[in-house]
């Protein structure tokens, strides 16, 4: 049948800006989908204690007053979408997010900050795992293809429909059918059970990563750096 055909869950984050260690969580769903269907979701408002930059709010049209009128507190945010996220890891379920690395690196910084048992932690010092990212399976699986790699460009190469780009519902609902629509188009994907894909997913994360890293040192940048980590991205001296 595929995982693809089972239970998998959605997720995303919008957010005060795009470096994940120091970003904000403004809004965040985590979305049930089966055979790319939504079965159920969550979502939450945040206010994320600090101003939300005028560029942020114009992509996602959360406003500092809206945040700060409807948000919940930020920690109780990030704990609660800590707290779903690992119960369905717990029983196997993928997490399906569009470039995890940001997303889970995001929330995982948002637990330090606020003193929060971080993800390994709420799973017994295990990983969290399985995650599955469109965004790393398309560069690996059609590495040559021209043009963006954002979620918006992705789904229209795969034709999901995505209503309403960087609303939080909507993406991580993209996400998942996505990936679903990935592993119909590239079979082994889909052959792969969520554990080895997962592994898979680390090794061309990295691989990607180094490319990069390579490519930009050729172009004249001798100290570029890219981060090979997937799905998270740990601080300097320290494990998420």
């Amino acid at each position: 049948m595929g995982w693809h055909r089972e239970l998998l869950i959605g997720f995303d984050l919008e957010t005060t800006g795009t470096d994940p260690r120091e970003a904000r969580i403004v809004t965040g769903a985590v979305i049930e989908v089966r055979d790319g269907e939504p079965t159920g979701r969550r979502e939450w408002l945040a206010d994320p204690g600090v101003p939300i930059p005028a560029d942020a709010v114009a992509v996602h049209g959360i406003s500092n007053e809206r945040a700060a009128a409807d948000g919940r507190p930020a920690d109780q945010v990030a704990d609660a979408i800590a707290d779903v996220l690992t119960t369905y890891w717990k029983t196997g379920v993928p997490v399906v997010a569009y470039n995890a690395a940001f997303d889970l690196t995001l929330l995982s910084a948002e637990l330090r900050r606020y003193g929060l048992p971080s993800l390994r932690d709420r799973l017994g010092g295990i990983d969290p795992a399985p995650v599955i990212d469109p965004y790393t399976i398309d560069r690996s699986v059609d590495r040559y293809r021209r043009g963006k790699r954002n979620l918006e460009a992705v789904c229209a190469e795969y034709g999901v429909a995505l209503d309403s780009a960087h609303d939080a519902t909507a993406d991580a609902l993209a996400a998942a059918r996505l990936a679903c629509a990935i592993a119909v188009r590239h079979p082994k994907v889909a052959s792969l059970g969520p554990a080895e894909l997962h592994r898979r997913q680390i090794e061309w994360y990295a691989e990607w990563a180094a490319d990069f890293q390579n490519f930009l040192r050729r172009k004249g940048d001798a100290t570029a750096t890219i981060d090979g980590a997937w799905p998270l991205r740990e601080p300097a001296g320290e494990r998420v």
